[in-house]
C-alpha cells in the first residue's frame, strides 16, 4: 500500500466491520488516510472522536473519507446507546493515536467517553497504536498502564515507532506507526487463528542478477509483487515468514522479515540458511537459469566487445536445497511459460519434488511479469489442477495459501 497505487476491496478487510477510535494527538492526522485505506479495503469504518482528538482534526475529514457518520458525544440526543451498539457490531476496535491519557484512562477501566465505553462493551479485538512525546512514553506509568492493557487485558499493542517526533523534539520512541503498518496489522488481527497462526514459511521473490562485470548483468523482469503478496498474506494468516528477495523497486511489506539478495547462489544459501523449522516453501522468485561463465574484473569497454557471451547454469534453488528440506516441508514452485505450459509444469511438479506447481503464462496480456494481475492454474502432486480466471496477484496469493492450507505438515 505504499506504491501510490489505492488499495482494492479484498480479504481479510472486505465487510469487516472496524471502530477507529481517535485520541488528541497530533499524529492525529496519520489517521485519516487509515481510515480512507481500510474504507477502500473494504471495510466498514465507523469512526469514534474523542473530545480532544477534534482539536487536531475534524468530524468532517473523516466522513468525507469513509463514507459513513462521525461519532464523537456519548450523550448526544437519540445516541445513548451507541457504545452498546458499536461494541456489539465492531469486528475489531483500533485506537490511533493511543495517548499517554487515553492509556491511562483504559487501564483504569474509565467509561467517561464514548470511546472508553466502547472498550468496556466490547468483546472484539482491540489494538492501541500508541504516540506520544518521547519521555512520556518512557515514564514508569505509562510503561506499567502499557503492560496491564497487553497482559491482563489482552489488548495488542503496535508501536509505537522510533523517528521524528513533533517540531523541535528530535527523534526517539513515540512516533505513530505509518498507515500501513496500523492497516496490515488489523488484517492480521482480523484474520483471526488460521492454520498458519504459529506456522514458519519462506518465500522467495523477485529476479536474481548474474554479473557480467561491475556495471552489467543477466536478469530478467520480474518485479516481485507475486512473492511479496504470498509474504504479506501468509503474515497476516497468522505465520512467521522471512521473504528472502532478489533486487526489487518494491517497498517490503509490513510484517514478514526480509533478507536482500541478488544471485542464485546468494538465494539458494539463504533458503538453504532458513529451511530448519520451515513448514512450507514457496519459491515465486524468478531465479536466473544462467549466468555468464566468467566475470569480467572491470567494465569491458566497446572497443572490447565479446562476439559471444559463455554462459553456464546457475544453481537451481529447488534441486541444491532439497537435501535441507526438512520432514514434512510443502514446497510450492512457480512455472513461468511461453510454449506449452501444462506439461513443462507437470514436468517440473514430479522432478523437483514438489507439492503444487502455479502455472501462469509470460505471453498473455495482464499475466506474468512487471503487471499487478495475474492468470495461473494450479497443479497439485494428487493430480488435481484449478485453473483460475484473471485475478489480482493479491487474490492469486490468497488462492495459493487455501490450496497450500491442506499440505501444510500435521502440527506436533
Amino acid at each position: 500500500m505504499r506504491s501510490g497505487a489505492a488499495p482494492a476491496p479484498r480479504r481479510p478487510w472486505q465487510g469487516r466491520h472496524l471502530v477507529l477510535g481517535v485520541t488528541g494527538g497530533i499524529a492525529a492526522y496519520k489517521v485519516a488516510q487509515l481510515g480512507r485505506d481500510l474504507t477502500q479495503l473494504g471495510a466498514l469504518v465507523d469512526v469514534v472522536l474523542t473530545r480532544a482528538a477534534r482539536e487536531f482534526i475534524g468530524p468532517v475529514t473523516f466522513e468525507a473519507l469513509t463514507g459513513r457518520p462521525v461519532f464523537h458525544d456519548i450523550f448526544e440526543p437519540g445516541h445513548a446507546l451507541d457504545h452498546i451498539r458499536l461494541a456489539r457490531e465492531a469486528d475489531l476496535v483500533c485506537v490511533a493515536p493511543a495517548t499517554a491519557d487515553f492509556l491511562a484512562r483504559a487501564a483504569a477501566g474509565r467509561a467517561d467517553d464514548l470511546l472508553t465505553a466502547i472498550l468496556l462493551a466490547t468483546r472484539a479485538p482491540v489494538l492501541l497504536c500508541p504516540a506520544m512525546n518521547d519521555r512520556m512514553y518512557a515514564h514508569a506509568q505509562t510503561q506499567a498502564n502499557l503492560r496491564h492493557l497487553h497482559q491482563a487485558l489482552g489488548y495488542e499493542i503496535l508501536g509505537p515507532a522510533l523517528g521524528p517526533l513533533a517540531f523541535g523534539e528530535g527523534e526517539g520512541p513515540g512516533r505513530l506507526e505509518e498507515p500501513d503498518v496500523m492497516a496490515e496489522t488489523i488484517g492480521r488481527a482480523l484474520e483471526g487463528d488460521t492454520p498458519y497462526r504459529g506456522r514458519s514459511l519462506v518465500v522467495t521473490a523477485g529476479p536474481t542478477r548474474e554479473a557480467l562485470d561491475p556495471v552489467r548483468f543477466l536478469s530478467n523482469r520480474s518485479s516481485g509483487r507475486m512473492g511479496f503478496a504470498l509474504a504479506a498474506a501468509a503474515w497476516r494468516r497468522g505465520a512467521g515468514v522471512l521473504l528472502v528477495s532478489g533486487p526489487t523497486l518494491l517497498e517490503p511489506p509490513p510484517g514478514p522479515r526480509l533478507q536482500r539478495v541478488e544471485t542464485a547462489e546468494e538465494m539458494t544459501a539463504a533458503v538453504r540458511a532458513a529451511l530448519p523449522g520451515a513448514d512450507a516453501l514457496l519459491m515465486a522468485a524468478a531465479v536466473a537459469d544462467f549466468r555468464p561463465a566468467g566475470r569480467a574484473g572491470q567494465k569491458i569497454k566497446k572497443e572490447a566487445m565479446p562476439t559471444a557471451i559463455d554462459l553456464e547454469p546457475a544453481p537451481d534453488v529447488l534441486v541444491c536445497t532439497q537435501d535441507a528440506w526438512p520432514r514434512g516441508l510443502a514446497v510450492v514452485g512457480f512455472a513461468l511459460e511461453t510454449g506449452d505450459g501444462l506439461a513443462s509444469a507437470r514436468r517440473k511438479l514430479k522432478s523437483k519434488n514438489l507439492d503444487l506447481v502455479v502455472l501462469n503464462s509470460a505471453l498473455e496480456p495482464g499475466a506474468g511479469f512487471e503487471v499487478d494481475t495475474n492468470r495461473v492454474v494450479m497443479l497439485g502432486r494428487d493430480g488435481r489442477e484449478d485453473a483460475l480466471p484473471l485475478l489480482s496477484k493479491h487474490a492469486v496469493a490468497e488462492a495459493v495459501l487455501d490450496r497450500l492450507e491442506t499440505l501444510l505438515p500435521k502440527r506436533a
